[in-house]
């Protein structure tokens, strides 16, 4: 595949089918020229670039023969196709299934070639037997080129048959690297000194968090609270058994000694209460010149992922997100807000305040970025049109329910269950500077309440591109603020 800027909308590619919409494919989010895509994988910085691996099938567009799909970028946003980087062994170890990949700055591998630390990637092979074990790749020219290991699997199977998606860390304090790995509806943890012998040290989950199904892409990762201290997250995606359905990624917070995991909390926690929010994960490599843990994650659900409309191109990445913990009624909880890329690169359209009826022209062609205070004990709905007969999406907001609703079952393309109303308890107590921010990209809706402590995803495929947005029913007027991206 030759490079290309993928400033997704502006591709000119040939349209498939007559049911085909341009308007579908996102400006400001990551999908693939052509084809299908799934989880994203492998995500590591290195000297100013963001690199995104993700599940890859390149000759159709739904799942299958899967390989390790790579874009980069230097700001988030816009995002350029470079050649598949880890191909399918069909006949061999197997299919390139989820995994990590980490800047081994020490050369604990000994794989290092020439001046620069080289990535190491972990990644599950799924045999035609459909047996999965843990294999090795590695770069030496900065992420442009990879091997995989010829000792590969470096994990055998154990006869467990969900046994994939690596993700590994480099524990500070222990001086090792640790890998989490889902293994049925659990994890399991593993230790390595040069990222090749790896010696297994406890499972967890077992009687914690969701098991409505198959727990898959784990990631585990220190943050800091606003007091200084540290926990450590980890995020486990479950398919089925989200809240609304399918596909969704639960979290728990907790202590980790470089061996076990231990909880802090008993209740089950998601990151995210849409229903196009999976398999997330968060960069490795940033943390040495940016303090920040950057997630991205699948926009689409296993409900309906290989039925969508955009038949040209099938699967979307959520915007960068920034991973916080805040506190709220005594406990600590994850948040996931846009990146602050996402806000640097917004221009002011309009500033107003909104009375209940007004009716505000969306601009066409754009990603947008609408901001609205609404206080601490707000009643309001909103309706976005995208023309008559062309589908529509309500949003409503309750504080005395305790409840955010997005509607899409009039937004268009309703088949294979698409068409639903989503709900999501509000995760944290609402405020006197409370913000509800949404943000809409071609045919996704990302939806946060005070810098993502409450976050809702989800695609919609309407006939036409959104163009108007009315606030149909409010306590008072709303401050209102509309951004392109």
């Amino acid at each position: 595949m030759m490079d290309l800027e993928v400033e997704t909308g502006v591709v000119e590619l040939p349209q498939p089918e007559s049911g085909f919409r341009p308007h579908w494919r996102p400006k400001r989010h990551f999908t693939p020229a052509k084809n299908w895509m799934n989880d994203p994988n492998g995500m590591v910085y290195l000297e100013g670039v963001y690199h995104l691996f993700f599940q890859y099938n390149p000759g159709d567009s739904v799942w299958g023969d899967i390989h390790w799909g790579h874009a980069t970028s230097t700001d988030l946003l816009h995002w350029q196709e470079q050649p598949v980087a880890l191909a399918s062994e069909p006949d061999g170890l197997g299919y390139i299934f989820s995994g990590g990949a980490v800047v081994d700055w020490e050369n604990s591998s000994g794989f290092q070639s020439g001046d620069q630390p080289p990535l190491v990637a972990t990644f599950t092979h799924h045999s035609k037997e459909e047996v999965q074990a843990q294999s090795l790749a590695v770069s030496t020219d900065g992420g442009l080129s990879w091997d995989k290991y010829p000792h590969n699997p470096v994990i055998p199977n154990p006869g467990i048959k969900d046994f994939r998606d690596p993700k590994v860390i480099w524990h500070r304090d222990s001086g090792h690297w640790v890998m989490v790995l889902a293994v049925g509806d659990q994890v399991h943890f593993y230790r390595s000194r040069d990222l090749k012998d790896w010696v297994f040290t406890s499972g967890f989950g077992r009687t914690s968090g969701a098991h409505g199904g198959v727990w898959e892409c784990p990631d585990l990762f220190p943050l800091r609270d606003a007091d200084g201290e540290e926990r450590w997250c980890l995020l486990v995606s479950i398919n089925p058994g989200g809240p609304n359905g399918g596909s969704a990624t639960q979290y728990f917070i907790g202590g980790f000694d470089g061996e076990a995991f231990v909880p802090e909390h008993e209740d089950i926690r998601w990151l995210d209460y849409g229903t196009d929010n999976y398999a997330g994960v968060t960069w490795d490599g940033l943390q040495r010149v940016d303090d920040r843990r950057l997630f991205i994650g699948w926009m689409s659900n296993w409900q309906y992922a290989n039925k969508v409309p955009t038949s040209l191109w099938r699967g979307a990445m959520t915007i960068p997100r920034e991973l916080s913990l805040y506190r709220d009624k005594g406990a600590l909880r994850l948040a996931n807000a846009p990146a602050r890329e996402v806000d640097e690169a917004r221009r002011r359209v309009v500033s107003m305040p909104l009375q209940p009826g007004n009716s505000i022209a969306l601009p066409g062609n754009s990603a947008l970025d609408l901001v609205l205070k609404i206080g601490g004990a707000p009643e309001l709905e909103l309706e976005f049109s995208a023309g008559e007969n062309g589908g529509r999406l309500l949003l409503a907001l309750s504080a005395e329910r305790g409840a955010l609703l997005l509607d899409r079952r009039e937004s268009g393309w309703v088949e294979e269950g698409f068409g639903r109303e989503i709900s999501a308890p509000l995760a944290h107590a609402l405020h006197g500077e409370s913000e509800l921010r949404i943000l809409i990209d071609g045919s996704s809706v990302e939806v946060f309440i005070d810098d993502g402590r409450t976050a809702v995803t989800a695609l919609f495929f309407s006939s036409a591109p959104l163009s108007h947005m009315v606030l149909c029913r409010a306590d008072a007027a709303v401050p209102f603020v509309l951004y392109r991206l």
